[in-house]
This record gives C-alpha cells, structure tokens and sequence, in this order.
C-alpha cells in the first residue's frame, strides 16, 4: 500500500513513527505493507517511490523544519494537490491543520484524491464539517473509500462502536462530551475554584489547549464531530452552519456551584435529535456515565431497544490519533486488493 502523507505535524509524525515501528506486525496480521512514498508539508516535500526512510525524514523535519531539507529528493513550496494528482499512490492520509473558514488546504487535498481514484483517511475535521455530504458522495461516485476514524474520539472507536456494533438497533438521540479541553477546564474550574482564564492558562501549560483555543473553548470542535456523528451514524445530511454552537469562555465559578448544590455538573454537551443538533453548556447528573472528569471524551447512544450505551475514552493526542489511522489504513486494506 503506497501512501502520500499530507500534513507533517504531530499527528503526521506520530503516525510515521507507528508505521516504521509496527511495520512487520501489521505485515503479519494483515498482509500488507503501509509504505510511505511521499510527505508534504507546509514549506515543501519529499518523495522515494520505494518508500522514505522515515527516520531521516523525521530527523530531517526536526532539525529544519521541513521535509524540503531531505537529502536527494526535497522540495520546496510543492503544490499538494499536483503531488497527489500525478502520484500512483494508493491512499492520501491528510493530517493538515483544520481550517473551519473554508477548509482549505485539507478540503482539495481530499477532492483532488477521490477525483483521481485515491482512497483517503483524514484526521483533518474542517472539510468534513463543511463539506461531509458532498465528499462522501464524491467518494461513492468514484468508488473509493473516505475514512475519518481519528476525527472523533482521537484513539476511541466511537464511530466505528456505532457502525459496526449496533446494526438494525434505532439511534435516537447521541450525546456526550467530545473535547478534553474543554472538559479539562471546567474540571479544574469546579474542583479547584478557578476562574476560566486561569483554567484555560493551565490548561495551555499543561498542553491540553492551543495558543489559540477559540475553536476548542467556543465549541467549534465539538460541533465539527457533532456533523461528523450525525453525517456518518444517523445519515443526517448537516454542515457545521446547522449547529447552534455556545462555547465555555462564559461559565463562572458561581455557575458550577450551582451545579454541584443540585448533585450535577457543568459540562460542554454535543447533542443531536431527531432534527436539530447542539453544543451548549448543561447541567449533567453526576451519576451520568457521560459525567466523566478531566480530558476523558463520552459519548451516549440512546437507542430503541438497548437503552443508553456510553462509551469513554482520551480523546485526543497525536499517537492516539495516529492510531485511528492505522485502524482506516488496515479497514481499507480489507476491503481492497491494493
């Protein structure tokens, strides 16, 4: 399996790291060897169609920033949808920053691939929240696979659970918590009397929240895997614009003890009926199995004969990630003769 690499970040490289370590298990479990071909990055790229050698080329990133700087076959300011147009390449994975204004480079990264008949995995959330019914139509007309297993959950099958664990079972509603960072804050807030600013400083520190966490503390990051959710489980149609969205940047101590006098918690919930889809701030029971504290992700199926099922797990981290994306890599090697 030949595999362009677009996105060269920590989730890019945590992958190249698990195929390079893991590469005879996967090949004796599996029966097929992930050989990456090509890495592009912000600043340039490389390519060995008999595979890089992928400790240089993380060597050679770390040392100068970019794949360009790779001995023999770098190059600098390469166009990624040329790259992955004229490559024999079997899958593109696109691990590129998401973009929630238009998508982009992600977005054509992803349409240049279907279009000229390349399987996709992508880690990248801002094409599908804008563009998911159509990219997955895409994918259809050209009979490939779009697979997005890490953009919801990080490591925690929570699409594939539903998918592949509830067949013929009636979905009714999903909810849950699906940002650590968010979580990670208001825990913080809660247990430790903080005001959000100082929760969010810590949290910054720690790692757990960008320079910039608008797109985790007003809520676009859960309503991107709300479409997500609702898209690929209950077939909903919906882009990021159907989602009302309000984020945490309001939510005072005083807040939260109200909360707690009443036995619940203050939690950033996604949320999808049978017609309408949400993120907001709730008042949870503590007693919820979706209550969970910290960076932990839940998320509730509540369903027609089963009744409610909650499934729990870290929700983000680059290897955790990555490992979403071996999951697609081998789902697509199953289904393919690549």
């Amino acid at each position: 399996m030949r595999i362009i690499l677009a996105g060269f970040g920590t989730v890019g490289q945590a992958l190249t790291k698990i195929l390079h370590q893991d590469e005879q298990r996967i090949v004796q479990a599996y029966g097929f060897r992930p050989q990456l071909t090509t890495i592009v990055d912000s600043k340039g790229s490389c390519f060995d169609e008999a595979g890089l050698d992928i400790p240089l080329a993380l060597k050679t990133k770390e040392k100068y920033g970019t794949v360009a700087k790779y001995p023999g076959s770098g190059r600098r300011n390469d166009d990624s949808r040329r790259i992955i147009s004229d490559s024999d390449a079997e899958v593109v994975v696109e691990t590129t920053p998401t973009n929630f204004k238009d998508g982009e480079p992600g977005l054509s990264n992803i349409k240049t691939a279907l279009s000229t008949r390349k399987h996709v995995v992508t880690a990248n959330k801002g094409p599908l929240a804008l563009a998911m019914p159509a990219l997955l139509e895409l994918a259809r007309h050209r009979n490939q696979q779009l697979r997005f297993s890490g953009t919801v959950g990080g490591g925690t099958p929570f699409l594939d659970f539903a998918a592949k664990c509830m067949p013929g079972e009636k979905i009714a509603n999903i909810k849950g918590i699906l940002n650590g960072t968010t979580n990670y804050i208001l825990t913080r807030m809660e247990n430790s009397s903080l005001t959000f600013r100082k929760a969010l400083v810590e949290a910054q520190k720690k790692g757990y929240a960008e320079k910039d966490p608008t797109n985790d503390v007003e809520g676009f990051d859960t309503a991107a895997k709300i479409v997500i959710i609702a898209n690929w489980i209950l077939n909903k149609g919906f882009s990021l614009r159907d989602i009302d969205i309000t984020g945490i940047s309001k939510i005072t101590p005083q807040r939260l003890r109200k909360a707690q006098a009443n036995a619940a918690r203050v939690k950033l919930i996604g949320r999808i009926e049978e017609s309408s889809a949400s993120v907001q701030p709730e008042d949870i029971s503590a007693d919820d199995p979706a209550c969970v504290p910290d960076a932990l992700n839940a998320l509730t199926f509540s369903t027609e004969h089963a009744g409610d099922i909650t499934l729990i797990g870290p929700g983000a981290g680059g290897e955790r990630t990555a490992s979403a994306i071996v999951r697609d890599l081998v789902s697509i090697r199953k289904e393919y003769a690549l």
